[in-house]
């Protein structure tokens, strides 16, 4: 609701004179929730309607005043709206709705709590969308991956050219649309899905995009913008599903011969009919604890594939192929079968040794000179270095440093023995020595492509030099 009539409006006091305490205790009520119904009803006929449109087909921007509010009592939380429309909330429009026609903020009227209470029942009561399916849309099954998905989907199908969002304790993005940094606490899940489905249902030719999304793509991108703004949002976890509660080792045992063979290899080895044609070669099960690793990223690596977690785009997203039952039953096989294999002694030093070694032979690709020249730029202090030791051991994400790098950092991690190359040795002094700090620090924004070293480009510069000064301290 978006206009620039400023009013002050008035309730005149309705006389009641109750005589009966049985009138009090029954009749009182019914004859408030009237009065404020008829009180919402006059408002909006005489006051909102002058700018808003509650009835009638969709328009387009152009012709309007205000946004079309006939669907007003699917599209809006009740909590949001009484804010709103008592000028507890910020104004959405940073340029004016009608930004053809000026580009100043505007204002909006004020009622009291007890009028902004009975629109919006009047909303929920007479301004349904009949185009929206309720139930379509599941909070409670939005995963932290989806929220990382949606966010990128947010960007890489440029909702951001239009709308506003909260990054790093600033809005980004171009202010022409409705701001979206408390999206999670204005819109109802049901209706945001439905718009996404085709905005120029809603807002026919007014500028707004029509993307080229899967369905599955806009679910991660509305489970992205109902997170915005929501404190401690609690996310789903799959693997507390009734699917993993019921998984087999046997039917996993059927599921990792019918599709992880074909590149894992029968016995887990990497040495399946596919891997010789891939770069980097497949991760050798029968080397990995699996046991030790964190589910979430089991879950993710099989489910969303390799690329979701920043490893190998040659394993595939077999989620939607072998069902979440499947997924269950392949890791309950995982865990039960592959629990790590000590890595061989020393015999050689070759470019696929075992971890651990030093010097330790590299074939990684040399940072551009911009990156090569950088030096640290945090201080080698106390609280750094404990700073990126707790990133190393427990919450750098997609993956703590240690699952593949190992406690000591010396690349003997229970996921780092079954990858090839092994994980660098960060032990390793005559080697770590002659690593610039800028080397380091674009590998592990950027991964190491031919190695089972993943991307941690979504992780802050601050956290990333802190972890630098961390594994400086591990090598001997």
């Amino acid at each position: 609701m978006t206009h620039t009539i400023k009013c002050n409006l008035h309730i005149q006091g309705h006389a009641r004179i109750l005589t009966l305490g049985i009138l009090l205790i029954f009749l009182f009520p019914i004859s408030v929730l009237a009065a404020d119904n008829q009180e919402a009803e006059t408002l909006i006929q005489t006051t909102c309607s002058t700018c808003h449109k509650f009835q009638g087909k969709e328009e387009s921007r152009f012709h309007l005043k205000a946004p079309d509010l006939m669907w007003g009592g699917s599209k809006y939380q009740r909590d949001w709206l009484i804010r709103w429309l008592t000028g507890k909330e910020p104004m959405l429009y940073a340029k004016s709705y009608r930004w053809d026609q000026g580009q100043t903020p505007e204002t909006h009227m004020t009622v009291t709590e007890t009028q902004a209470a009975a629109i919006a029942d009047y909303f929920e009561q007479h301004l349904k969308d009949s185009k929206v399916t309720v139930g379509a849309f599941h909070m409670d099954k939005v995963t932290k991956r989806d929220i990382e998905v949606g966010a990128f989907i947010y960007k890489e199908h440029a909702c951001i050219g239009c709308h506003t969002i909260e990054e790093n304790g600033q809005l980004v993005g171009g202010p022409q649309s409705a701001n979206l940094a408390d999206s999670g606490n204005r819109y109802n899940a049901d209706w945001l899905f439905r718009f996404g489905i085709n905005p120029q249902d809603y807002v026919p030719h007014s500028g707004e995009f029509l993307a080229d999304a899967t369905e599955p793509q806009l679910r991660t991108l509305i489970g992205y913008l109902m997170a915005l703004g929501v404190k401690d949002f609690k996310f789903y976890e799959p693997w507390t599903s009734q699917e993993f509660s019921q998984a087999s080792v046997e039917r996993g045992k059927v599921v990792y011969k019918e599709y992880c063979s074909q590149c894992h290899g029968a016995e887990g080895k990497g040495d399946g009919p596919a891997a010789s044609g891939l770069n980097p070669k497949p991760a050798i099960h029968a080397n990995i604890a699996f046991d030790q690793l964190p589910m979430d990223y089991l879950y993710n690596v099989i489910n969303f594939g390799g690329r979701a977690v920043g490893k190998s785009p040659s394993m595939p997203y077999w989620g939607l192929t072998i069902g979440q039952q499947g997924v269950a039953d392949v890791i309950a096989f995982l865990k039960a079968t592959f629990k790590g294999a000590p890595q061989p002694a020393q015999t050689g030093v070759t470019a696929s040794g075992p971890s651990g070694i030093c010097p330790q032979p590299r074939k990684t690709q040399k940072a551009p000179a911009d990156f090569l020249t950088l030096s640290n730029p945090l201080p080698s202090t106390k609280s750094n270095i404990n700073a990126g030791k707790t990133l190393f051991h427990e919450t750098a994400q997609p993956l703590a440093c240690k699952q593949c790098h190992g406690e000591k950092g010396d690349g003997r991690g229970p996921l780092g023995g079954g990858l090839v190359p092994p994980p660098r040795n960060f032990t390793c002094g005559s080697m770590m020595n002659d690593l610039p700090d800028g080397q380091l620090f674009w590998i592990i924004k950027k991964g190491s492509t031919g190695t089972g070293m993943m991307s941690f480009a979504g992780m802050p510069d601050e956290q990333v030099w802190q972890v630098i000064h961390y594994i400086r301290t591990l090598a001997k």
